[in-house]
């Protein structure tokens, strides 16, 4: 396996959203909530202090269009106001004054403008990665997309070969259930594209609208957590079978990890109002099993070698802030300090989701500090609950 990769586009969300106005909104909304007297410290124990969205809060929560009445039917209110006692005139008034409230947005209102986002973000995210790799569109053998929260067909693959007009035989592989684990996925299977064809050239694109999970009604502490972690990023990059002037990582090996019975620890719900993020507490010590199955990975990988080898860099994704810590602690005490510093510097503008990883591997790129032969981790872990890493090294 050797798969070259270009350095990634990354398109943040443009709408600053900052942590502050997420706990006056949600204050606001559920002022008795269980956790509202702890609010400000669980805001404060995410480390975020704004991430980008691709709509503003505003739109999140906005009133829908119709009326909340018209919603549980008019006729059946008028005769439980009429069993009450009312008279037709008071039964009127009330029908009158209940049809000015406003339902909560339906899943079209919601969906249909983040869908429309992500299809534009992931258009920009393909042209700024043909410009950083040097093609064209006529040049792209196989488009790769992920997009988990705006479920469409067709969908974003045959958004982007139209916006793109790239060529007719051109190969799309829609991936929109990876979640997190899109960007590792993605590379893993680009790579084993490439193998099979060296002159193959692969165009990734994830585009995540995660703040289309941000559901104003919803008072459960895990809710509350959804709203505080999430941003909206697309990212897209370019893999070669052959190295280009313009590659920065040769990828040299991937490994694919799922636990069994741990699907329903994290999970995306469809309902009336939309799409729900649902998280389990015990979520983090199962994607902590996932780290022990990649250290084994990495140790029977390079057993040979075991006092001399090491990763300079980790660009790790793997949910949130205390997994790292435990990478941190997991990891051989030979290994060097801060390999997973620019993992906790892309978390701290939120969690990016299936573009998470490109966008901290651009944080690597751009800081200048990685040398030729310096050796790469790549991992992620989604729901299901899956993970993917991979090994290369520096161009």
């Amino acid at each position: 396996m050797a798969a070259y990769l270009c350095p990634p586009a990354v398109i943040h969300g443009e709408h600053s959203v900052t942590t502050s106005q997420i706990v006056a909104e949600v204050s606001d909304r559920h002022p008795h909530a269980a956790w509202a007297p702890r609010i400000d410290g669980i805001a404060a124990s995410t480390g975020i202090d704004t991430r980008g969205w691709m709509l503003p809060l505003e739109t999140a929560v906005a009133p829908g269009s119709g009326s909340a009445l018209r919603a549980v039917g008019i006729e059946p209110a008028q005769e439980a106001l009429a069993r009450g006692g009312f008279t037709q005139q008071d039964v009127d008034r009330a029908i009158a004054t209940l049809e000015t409230i406003p339902a909560p947005q339906t899943i079209q209102e919601r969906t249909a403008p983040a869908w429309e986002a992500v299809r534009s973000y992931g258009e920009r995210a393909a042209r700024g990665a043909l410009q950083i790799a040097g093609l064209d569109a006529a040049d792209i053998d196989c488009v790769i997309t992920s997009n988990s929260t705006t479920p469409a067909l067709p969908g974003l693959d045959i958004a982007l070969a139209n916006k793109l007009q790239l060529r007719s035989d051109v190969m799309m592989l829609p991936a929109t259930q990876w979640a997190c684990i899109a960007g590792t996925r993605s590379l893993a299977l680009a790579a084993d594209l490439v193998a099979a064809d060296p002159d193959r050239v692969v165009l990734i694109v994830i585009a995540e609208a995660l703040s289309t999970t941000y559901q104003p009604a919803d008072d459960t502490l895990e809710s509350l957590i959804v709203r505080l972690l999430f941003a909206d990023t697309a990212v897209a990059a370019v893999v070669t079978g052959r190295p280009r002037p313009e590659s920065v990582l040769r990828l040299d090996a991937a490994w694919h990890h799922t636990l069994p019975g741990t699907q329903d620890l994290h999970r995306l719900e469809t309902r009336a109002d939309g799409t729900h993020f649902v998280m389990d507490r015990r979520g983090p010590r199962a994607v902590q099993e996932t780290v022990t199955a990649m250290w084994e990975w990495l140790r029977v990988r390079y057993q040979d070698e075991p006092d001399s080898w090491h990763p300079d860099v980790l660009l790790a994704h793997p949910g949130g802030t205390r997994v790292l810590e435990y990478m941190e602690q997991t990891m051989p005490a030979a290994w060097p300090s801060g390999l997973l510093d620019y993992s906790r510097d892309s978390y701290t503008s939120g969690n990016r989701g299936g573009a998470a990883v490109f966008d901290i591997l651009r944080r690597a790129h751009d800081a200048g500090q990685q040398k030729p032969g310096n050796r790469a981790v790549l991992y992620a872990a989604a729901p299901g609950l899956t993970a993917t890493a991979l090994e290369g090294e520096w161009l």
